[in-house]
């Protein structure tokens, strides 16, 4: 199963990840030179005979790392990967604390606002919670229905998005109470945050090719941009679609950054308080695949790409306007670790169209339809004309037939 690379961020704590492996480093400007480095395919796993928790034999991926978040004091780290394993560390010094086996392969985690516990979405849709303080206890089922999570600041709501445009608001406490919808989207949701600076906000993207702001608790849609009226030309062209694959806040400066899975641009909207309203302010274009983005509140858009000379560029505004930072050596130094583990990201190459088969499948039924009936009307003709000229006879009787006229006139 290929896996695009990823970028996670938290304080001064950056984890690039690709492939089964991931490696950790601090953006701070000193000499430290550390680097954690893990390896999925080193951690334990249960043997090919034994069974997961729903009682059926465990199928053995390839340790690729699906989905990795930060907790929000950035104390803890969590991953998943196809080999059905939730993989816990401390991150003060990098430890890891516990390998869990998950029911299905899972695709979405994220903490809950306390650290208490960690949420994980698998792929078909249901949602387990797995405890941060006893790290080797099991998993609890809590709701199903997605493909997207997130948590509300205060912990009080479980917000979940699906393929099918939905996004649902459930409380934490009873998640099969729910709150609200949030409905409006029109093809499948690629992403959605809640705004830390604004507990009370939902950001939200999807295949529909636009960003809605919402007031998740009444459901109601306060914004909707169309991210395709705001593209300007890039290559390479003919992208008639498009999703986000990374929406990110930056509250220093009240930005949000969105990456496109398609096309080499990200987004940058400003939100004012007014309204509240989303602002568009500038996209930026660039000349390799972009893999993820990152904002750190001191420095600014972090971005990793598919660029071997250059793997990470930083972007923050001068002027009112972003751009790209001159190296310096906090930059040269994350690169350089780049260099040297290239090969993890590699593989990344091949994973081009994230969402490609979450769209909906579009059938022109009429001109089949039409195609089908003509032929039928063709058919039906052609055997009224025969029933109406009835079949000639034998050459040599028309003859005969003939010659017998021609002596009955003499």
């Amino acid at each position: 199963m290929a896996s695009s690379a990823g970028l996670a961020l938290c304080g001064k704590a950056l984890v690039v990840r690709g492939g089964s492996r991931f490696l950790a480093a601090s953006t701070a400007s000193s000499d430290d030179d550390s680097l954690f480095i893990y390896d999925c395919s080193t951690a334990e796993k249960k043997s090919p005979g034994n069974e997961g928790e729903d009682g059926r034999p465990t199928d053995q991926g390839n340790d690729t790392i699906l989905a990795s978040t930060f907790s929000k004091s950035g104390s803890y780290f969590a991953l998943t990967d196809d080999s059905k394993r939730l993989i816990l560390f401390r991150t003060k010094p990098w430890q890891c604390l516990s390998v869990r086996t998950v029911v299905r392969r899972c695709t979405a985690l994220t903490f809950t606002a306390s650290e208490e516990r960690v949420l994980v979405a698998d792929k078909s849709g249901d949602v387990y919670s797995f405890s941060v303080l006893e790290p080797h206890g099991g998993g609890r089922l809590e709701l199903g229905h997605l493909s997207m999570l997130a948590v509300s600041p205060d912990d009080r709501f479980v917000l979940t998005a699906d393929r099918d445009e939905k996004i649902r608001v459930s409380w934490a406490a009873a998640p099969h109470s729910i709150e609200a919808f949030c409905l409006g989207h029109t093809e499948f949701v690629s992403r959605i945050l809640v705004v830390p600076s604004h507990p009370e906000l939902l950001l939200s993207s999807s295949g529909d090719c636009t960003l809605r702001l919402w007031e998740y608790r009444s459901g109601r849609q306060l914004q909707c941009c169309d991210l395709a009226s705001l593209q300007e030309p890039v290559e390479p062209r003919g992208h008639k679609r498009f999703a986000a694959s990374r929406i990110t806040f930056w509250a220093q400066e009240s930005c949000v950054a969105l990456l496109c899975d398609s096309v080499p641009v990200v987004f940058v909207f400003q939100l004012e308080a007014s309204g509240p309203q989303l602002v568009f302010r500038q996209q930026l274009t660039f000349s390799h695949r972009v893999w993820d983005i990152a904002l750190e509140e001191t420095r600014g858009l972090w971005v990793l790409q598919d660029c071997h000379e250059s793997p990470l560029e930083l972007w923050r505004p001068v002027q009112g306007r972003w751009q790209s930072v001159p190296e310096g050596a906090v930059l040269q130094r994350l690169s350089g670790h780049l260099h040297g583990h290239w090969a993890m990201l590699e593989g990344s190459a091949g994973a081009e169209d994230g969402f490609g088969g979450l769209y909906k499948a579009t059938f022109d039924n009429v001109t089949s339809y039409l195609k089908k009936k003509g032929e039928r009307l063709q058919q039906q003709l052609e055997k009224q004309q025969r029933r109406k000229s009835p079949p000639p006879g034998p050459p040599g009787r028309a003859k005969k037939a003939r010659s017998g006229s021609t002596a009955w006139s003499h």
